[in-house]
């Protein structure tokens, strides 16, 4: 039996989330100028708050507006190393580091599956000593460059649990022969976790920690 520990990272792993403080961190550095943006960046919020785009391609609006429409692979993995360091120093909850570091000495593989785009996550799990990443990818053209778009889909909810079962297929990792534990903060990820074998509510907001009070999950607090 082969053990793997899959964790959710913003609000689970950090103590915040994680994608507009990317965003705002990469333009300062990149282009400050379009901090001005930001305005547009709000309406684009108040059309997914009134559901007239979805949380995919709200990330897309937010980006490009923020970032360009495209930037070169050593452009992007600057700004993704200068944010995972700043945030791995100083947003990560002390709780989590020390579950990893028990999961770790346990014989867990480690994986992070995440919304969050992977070229940033990646940089911070890493740090974090990780031994997979399962996230959000973005498109790239026909020169390389990676672009504001996504490639494929948004890894949220039974997205995710999808993308962590292609994952496994892809690596031959048997889901009979795992014993899986996963830890995340919101109901959103109800499929992961009723998937688990040892499903853990961390930091959860109300309607995850109602849910985990009928399925009987613990909850953690590593806030």
């Amino acid at each position: 039996m082969q053990h793997l520990a899959i964790y959710d990272m913003d609000k689970t792993i950090t103590a915040a989330p994680t994608w507009t403080r990317f965003l705002l961190h990469a333009a300062r550095m990149h282009a400050a100028w379009r901090l001005a943006l930001l305005p547009v960046v709000g309406l684009a919020g108040i059309g997914y708050a009134a559901r007239l785009i979805d949380r995919a391609r709200l990330k897309q609006i937010a980006q490009r507006l923020l970032l360009g429409s495209a930037l070169t692979p050593a452009a992007l993995e600057r700004l993704a190393e200068s944010f995972a360091e700043a945030e791995a120093g100083t947003g990560v909850l002390q709780g989590a580091r020390d579950r990893i570091a028990a999961d770790r000495a346990a014989g867990y593989r480690l994986v992070m599956a995440t919304a969050s785009h992977g070229y940033y996550a990646g940089a911070i799990a890493r740090r974090l000593g990780f031994d997979d990443v399962i996230a959000t990818r973005a498109r790239r053209d026909g020169q390389g460059r990676i672009l504001s778009l996504i490639d494929g889909h948004n890894c949220y909810g039974p997205v995710k649990l999808r993308m962590i079962e292609d994952w496994m297929s892809e690596f031959d990792i048997d889901r009979a022969g795992q014993h899986i534990r996963a830890y995340s903060d919101h109901v959103s990820d109800a499929p992961l976790l009723e998937w688990a074998d040892e499903p853990f509510a961390v930091n959860a907001h109300g309607p995850l920690l109602a849910m985990a009070a009928v399925r009987g999950w613990p909850v953690l607090d590593w806030r």
